[in-house]
């Protein structure tokens, strides 16, 4: 038995979960959407750079939801990961899961998405342990803020360590699967490093350093 650790977006779906649900708070009208997703655009490009401060854009995208009950987040996303997130599911994805689970290894989700996304979604594929950026919730509402540190970039490496030591599990013979150049320090720290569907910079990395590299649909 092994850890095996999976990034979310781009990873496991086909896009970014974050992104689409500001689409979504468009048609909900908590936004005007063409400027919103202007300025999303703009993060995210930051983002695939590997330059964003996830603080800025975690702000930008939580303000629609201030003073929302996280029931009726909840009541709005499981719509939304049926109807926008599943048809994004990579199948390749679905039998890497199985194939692993069928070893009797451990599964765990790890993404620099917010939990109100990353659980649900995470659960419609099977996987019930999630790590992600945790919303702030202050009398019973979302406050726009974010708690503790972010699962991003050595966040994640630092909210990972502290889980195995919550749940006595190690990262010998652990694998971690992700697309992108802002997971490669958590990629470098396990023994079994994955590349999927990589952005140019994880390729260039994964092809020097002799990783695996995948083509999932």
């Amino acid at each position: 038995m092994a850890l095996v650790i999976f990034d979310l977006d781009d990873t496991l779906i086909h896009g970014d979960c974050a992104t689409l649900w500001s689409e979504q708070m468009g048609r909900l009208g908590w936004v005007d959407p063409e400027p919103f997703m202007r300025k999303n655009n703009e993060l995210m490009d930051a983002y695939s750079q590997g330059k964003l401060l996830m603080e800025d854009f975690m702000k930008f995208s939580l303000e629609p939801m201030i003073g929302r009950t996280p029931e009726e987040i909840e009541h709005l996303v499981e719509p939304w990961v049926e109807d926008v997130i599943e048809p994004l599911i990579y199948s390749d994805a679905t039998k890497t899961i199985a194939r692993h689970r069928a070893q009797g290894d451990r599964i765990l989700v790890i993404s620099a998405s917010g939990t109100h996304l990353v659980r649900p979604i995470a659960a419609r594929i099977g996987i019930d342990e999630v790590l992600g950026i945790d919303l702030d919730i202050s009398h019973g509402v979302y406050s726009g803020q974010t708690v503790g540190v972010l699962t991003y970039r050595e966040g994640k490496i630092t909210r990972l360590l502290a889980w195995l030591e919550q749940t006595g599990e190690t990262l010998e013979g652990a694998y971690f699967y992700s697309d992108s150049r802002n997971d490669l320090p958590l990629l470098s720290k396990v023994e079994f490093p994955q590349a999927v569907n990589p952005d140019p910079v994880l390729r260039a990395h994964a092809e020097q350093a002799g990783w695996p590299i995948h083509h999932w649909i």
